[in-house]
């Protein structure tokens, strides 16, 4: 049987944490003594790795204070979690979806700016974990739209370009894929819009998770 592989983003695409991301970023921003940027302006930035986000939304302030602002989310991000304030559900139709997937044999991937401890929480407070094969995020990659994560799970999962296809919500999910060759397929239901994703390379962009599964099996 040929390999496989379908790699996904996290934030976005299978979960919608919107309100979790934006909140802890302004409580980051609020700590620093910074106004806090536009939700708008941080849902952009969703699917970045951290301090590649606060470089965005903080270009004006000081290294050391860009830094102070990454350490400040991930503590608010963290006492959310254990407070039993974070709200990640998944979007509908995706348990359903990655569960169908792995009992026709697909190997699982995720590729994420998520940190490791946020990206293993997520999943296993929907009971997914043992779905994926690899977990790929920016604790130990560059951020996206450099491919070296989505390269790590393709080796995890002994897959090529050829066998693999890359599911996100953002034009950074779309150019990390199409940078080595692999088939692109973008979410409607994300942080960036379906005409942007497209111009970025995505082959379609699926509007539920049902055609979603369908673009996927190709």
């Amino acid at each position: 049987m040929s390999i496989r592989l379908a790699v996904f983003d996290c934030d976005g695409t299978l979960v919608d944490g919107q309100a979790a991301v934006c909140t802890a970023m302004e409580r980051a921003f609020a700590d620093n003594a910074l106004p806090a940027p536009d939700r708008h302006d941080i849902r952009r930035i969703v699917g970045l790795s951290l301090p590649q986000a606060i470089r965005l939304l903080a270009p004006f302030a000081e290294s050391d204070t860009q830094a102070n602002i990454v350490e400040a989310y991930k503590s608010a991000f963290r006492q959310a979690r254990l407070d039993g304030s974070l709200r990640e559900p998944l979007f509908d139709g995706i348990g359903e979806l990655l569960r169908d997937l792995h009992r026709t044999g697909w190997t699982l991937a995720v590729a994420t700016g998520k940190s490791d401890r946020g990206l293993k929480s997520c999943l296993a407070s929907h009971g997914l974990s043992d779905l994926f094969t690899s977990l790929q995020t920016a604790d130990r990659h560059p951020s996206k739209p450099s491919p070296e994560m989505l390269e790590a799970a393709m080796a995890d999962g002994f897959a090529d370009a050829s066998q693999t296809v890359m599911i996100g919500d953002t034009v950074f999910d779309m150019e990390m894929a199409r940078a080595i060759n692999v088939r692109a397929i973008g979410v409607s239901w994300g942080y960036h819009e379906a005409n942007e994703l497209l111009h970025a390379g995505a082959e379609a962009v699926a509007r539920n998770a049902a055609e979603l599964g369908e673009l996927i099996r190709g």
